[in-house]
């Protein structure tokens, strides 16, 4: 199901068919290092982490982090959305994309359609984001965005720290 579209990106909910790109964007060199390793190795457990995770977050929350395919190519390249996770007092966006289609705008241009998704269709008042402070791509583009730094956090069971971002809808 299509959620979002921009002038080249369709954003759509992830699906168990999506598996193998799941399967290569979390086990990206810098998906592990940036995020986190999720641990996911099989084509199965991609699957699970799609039904566990994504769609379960769909389903509870009524978003979650979307696949984003480029419309040139029809090209799944990343995934870009919202997370409400424990730790943070609201929902955060979140983004990867696989190397490929990094340095193109992409994260900006998902990320900016996914902030007026929020404000406009969910009525959200503010938006949380975080961020390794090693990732200074990541960082630019949530400055892009007008989000600013609020603070340093660890979260529990984590090892390091990342840093907080935020901004008013």
């Amino acid at each position: 199901m299509n959620v979002i579209e921009t002038e080249r990106l369709t954003l759509r909910e992830v699906s168990e068919r999506d598996a193998r790109f799941v399967l290569e964007l979390l086990n990206d060199a810098d998906f592990k290092r940036n995020i986190a390793d999720r641990g996911v190795r099989t084509l199965e457990d991609a699957r699970a982490y799609v039904s566990e995770r994504l769609a379960a977050s769909y389903r509870r929350h009524g978003f979650g982090l979307w696949l984003v395919e480029t419309k040139e190519a029809c090209a799944p390249a990343g995934i870009c959305g919202l997370v409400k996770r424990e730790g943070l007092p609201g929902v955060d966006i979140g983004y990867a994309f696989l190397p490929a289609f990094r340095s193109k705008g992409y994260a900006y241009e998902s990320a900016a359609a996914v902030l007026r998704h929020a404000r406009e269709a969910l009525g959200l008042k503010r938006l949380y984001a975080i961020v390794n402070p090693d990732n200074a791509g990541s960082i630019r583009v949530l400055e892009k965005l007008g989000m600013e730094f609020e603070r340093m956090h660890k979260f529990s069971g984590e090892g390091a720290e990342v840093k907080v971002f935020s901004a008013d809808l």
